[in-house]
């Protein structure tokens, strides 16, 4: 489609000489827009899809991804109920779970949390927990007075391994002077690192018979956590579990019921985020548009001897695209390497920016992670690509056809 002559012209006109700098200086700042419009996009596509990937990754690692409760808040019968869902197709684990709300105290600290009763070989199976322990072990995670908690609660309320943490519990025995609450000391047996500061910060895990214990649910749980292969794939097995139960007793909620509202404004906001940072990769092809107008005024003598000399329009044409062009895939082609390396090596550039600024970029108590998560998916990736290509091309278009109408017995009379 373009021959020799074509490419050597238009490779001229992209070489400035004195006196054309000023049209050169706009194709350059063309080129870079669209540079920094494409790695910018790249950029944020990447840290959503990491944000909404480690995101889900943590909630679900952490909650499984479907829950069976009971109609009554309770339910008895758990080990039969679970060994029946583990052979739904689909399942990989059903883990029955004790859950309550407690005050947790330890010297002048104070806050609220989240209890978990669980086995011990149900807080091994728990990855996201187990696999993260930095202080202390699972091996005495058993008996009436054990219990594990997260990072943060352990820096903030001065716990170590061995250390005591007290549990208050509103639902409490019922006296002539009013309801008593529970209170309770419980040994700190691990620490555990959950890389989501809620967890880390309320969530304590004890041994399922101590929490029905102190609970007072004798042989009873409130939930049982189901994990299954494919949890971007959960409804089917969330209607097999329930033609499989059938139990009225038993309801079955998965993470797309609980949590879809949370997952999707994260994707309604990567949408929206994609169609504005759009918009600087539009700018930058009316910058194109510009220099290329500037161009071709510039070279309206040079149009007019070309035609003279026997160029047809279409060859003119091809000339002023080919310039264009030049411009948005060179702009194109450093944006996205900009953009990968820039995702590859995000979290090590915010820790040199934290030690620059001496400020904390990415705080995990305001954005609910501990880290900058970035994830690179390629098909996105080529979705930028050819779209900052295309604009780069029609932006090429009309400046081109001009060029190609141009008279070339008045560009001459009047050059």
């Amino acid at each position: 489609m373009f021959g020799p002559f074509e490419r050597a012209v238009a490779g001229r006109y992209l070489r400035a000489r004195k006196g054309e700098r000023f049209v050169s200086v706009i194709a350059i700042f063309s080129l870079v827009g669209i540079g920094l419009g494409v790695a910018t996009l790249i950029i944020v596509m990447a840290v959503m899809n990491g944000f909404r990937a480690d995101l889900m990754g943590r909630i679900l690692g952490l909650n499984g991804d479907l829950s069976l409760y009971g109609v009554t808040r309770s339910i008895t019968d758990y080990d039969d109920i679970a060994a029946e869902v583990r052979r739904v197709p689909g399942v990989t684990g059903a883990m029955p779970l004790l859950e309550g709300q407690v005050l947790l105290s330890a010297g002048p600290y104070s806050s609220g949390g989240v209890v978990h009763g669980l086995t011990k070989q149900g807080l091994s199976d728990l990855k996201a927990i187990s696999s993260n322990i930095i202080a202390g072990s699972l091996d005495k995670f058993e008996g009436d007075d054990a219990i594990a908690v997260g990072e943060t609660l352990a820096e903030r309320a001065g716990l170590g391994v061995g250390s005591q943490l007290t549990l208050v519990s509103p639902n409490g025995a019922a006296t002539a002077f009013g309801t008593v609450p529970r209170v309770r000391a419980y040994h700190v047996v691990a620490i555990f690192d959950a890389g989501v500061n809620d967890y880390n910060a309320g969530y304590v895990f004890m041994p399922m018979s101590a929490a029905q214990i102190y609970f007072q649910k004798p042989k009873a749980v409130t939930q049982i956590q189901v994990m299954v292969q494919d949890a971007d794939n959960v409804r089917p097995v969330t209607r097999a579990i329930q033609q499989t139960l059938a139990d009225p007793r038993i309801r079955v909620m998965d993470w797309t019921n609980s949590n879809n509202a949370f997952f999707g404004a994260v994707q309604v906001e990567q949408n929206v985020m994609f169609l504005i940072l759009t918009l600087i990769i539009l700018v930058a092809a009316f910058n194109v548009i510009s220099s290329l107008i500037m161009m071709v005024k510039d070279k309206t003598v040079d149009i007019a001897v070309l035609r003279t000399m026997g160029a047809t329009r279409g060859a003119i044409m091809r000339i002023f695209l080919m310039c264009g062009a030049s411009v948005g895939v060179t702009g194109t082609a450093f944006g996205t390497l900009l953009g990968v390396v820039f995702c590859e090596n995000i979290e090590r550039i915010r820790q040199v920016l934290q030690r620059i600024t001496g400020t904390n970029l990415f705080n995990p108590e305001v954005y609910y992670l501990e880290h900058l998560p970035a994830k690179l998916v390629w098909s996105q990736v080529v979705e930028v690509i050819v779209m900052a290509l295309a604009l780069s091309l029609l932006a090429t278009l009309y400046p081109s056809w001009r060029a190609a109408k141009t008279d070339p017995v008045e560009a001459l009379r009047h050059g």
